[in-house]
């Protein structure tokens, strides 16, 4: 995989949607994380020529949303490429990209849900790309970012040395749902939950592979297109999923394992990585539930008892959410409980 250049204190970043146009519907979010990353990072954000503009107009051209995305990649002046925020039909956009634009101007690209479709993009063009928060979700936090989302954009997108380990957050999570519509809600912290440590079902030995994965509904939706990867590329990978905030059931979750397993996909892992369940509504105590729908498909069906697997991981639909880097390669150690990523993301 090609890796970018890092990201450095006063380097011009790129704001893209292209899904839902949540800057247009809701400035006062949209500006809020600008002006969080902007002041945290010390970068300058730029708006490309649609990204504030409103969801009925974004809906109607998804040929503009991915022109934004091709000149962010072709410009120059641009070091990295941030989503807005995620959405549902980005899949419109795969016609209109140009995979050979992706791979000749290589650049940080970052975002996460319905980004996912954007994401394999990068990885069919041989680009490294980033799986994490957005200027909406993430970047704009009520009362400020959370220190270990910070923390992981700095090991990932702005420094060239190894990542190394990777860990729950000792802070606390949430996945509240208070209206972005009510400025007055920008300045109320959501409610939290203790934080947890990550869970190690299974596996006796470590297990090394490159990263790959995305939100798990959108993985579903991009299953036979030009960008989907080819068995072999995935062979020996490390895959990450997370469901969203539409908090899909534990079968759906075993449905898309099988999915995997009959493609041949799932026995060739080294390993997989599930985030915590997202969705505002679903208990805490309903998470056990999608463990075992997971060992029901990887262990009890398929026999894989030998894969490592952690669930409950902080990436995804739940907050504070960590980065992770496609292609980079990672080390799941499930004896000592712990996962690191063995080389840098970007380059000098």
């Amino acid at each position: 995989m090609i890796k970018p250049r890092r990201l450095r204190r006063g380097d011009q970043v790129a704001a893209v949607s292209l899904s839902w146009g949540g800057p247009g519907a809701i400035p006062h979010r949209y500006a809020t994380g600008k002006q969080q990353f902007e002041t945290e990072f010390g970068v300058r954000i730029v708006e490309m020529p649609h990204a504030l503009r409103e969801p009925e107009w974004l809906r109607q051209h998804p040929e503009a949303r991915a022109q934004d995305l091709m000149d962010a990649f072709r410009d120059p002046a641009i070091a990295g490429i941030i989503s807005t925020v995620g959405g549902d039909d980005s899949l419109r956009l795969l016609r209109h990209l140009d995979l050979e634009v992706i791979r000749t101007h290589p650049k940080v690209f970052l975002g996460y849900s319905d980004t996912t479709v954007s994401h394999l993009a990068c990885f069919k063009a041989g680009l490294g790309s980033f799986y994490g928060p957005s200027f909406m979700a993430g970047f704009a936090e009520n009362g400020g970012m959370f220190p270990y989302l910070i923390e992981g954009v700095r090991r990932t997108c702005f420094s060239a040395e190894c990542i190394g380990r990777l860990g729950p957050a000792a802070e606390e999570w949430t996945v509240e749902w208070l209206d972005w519509g009510n400025p007055d809600n920008q300045r109320r912290r959501r409610q939290m939950h203790p934080a947890t440590p990550w869970r190690f079902l299974q596996g006796e030995q470590a297990a090394e592979g490159a990263l790959f994965g995305g939100c798990l509904e959108v993985l579903e939706w991009l299953r036979g297109t030009a960008v989907w990867p080819d068995a072999s590329t995935l062979r020996g990978a490390i895959l990450f999923l997370e469901t969203s905030e539409e908090a899909p059931p534990p079968s759906a979750v075993a449905r898309a394992l099988r999915t995997f397993a009959a493609m041949g996909i799932l026995q060739s892992l080294a390993g997989l990585l599930f985030g915590r369940p997202g969705g505002a509504t679903l208990p805490v105590e309903q998470f056990e539930d999608y463990d075992r729908a997971v060992l029901q498909v990887v262990a009890t069906e398929e026999g894989l008892r030998d894969l490592p697997v952690v669930t409950r991981m902080d990436f995804g639909h739940t907050d504070p959410m960590c980065v992770l880097p496609y292609g980079v390669r990672a080390r799941i150690d499930p004896i000592n409980q712990t996962i690191d990523l063995l080389e840098s993301a970007v380059v000098d």
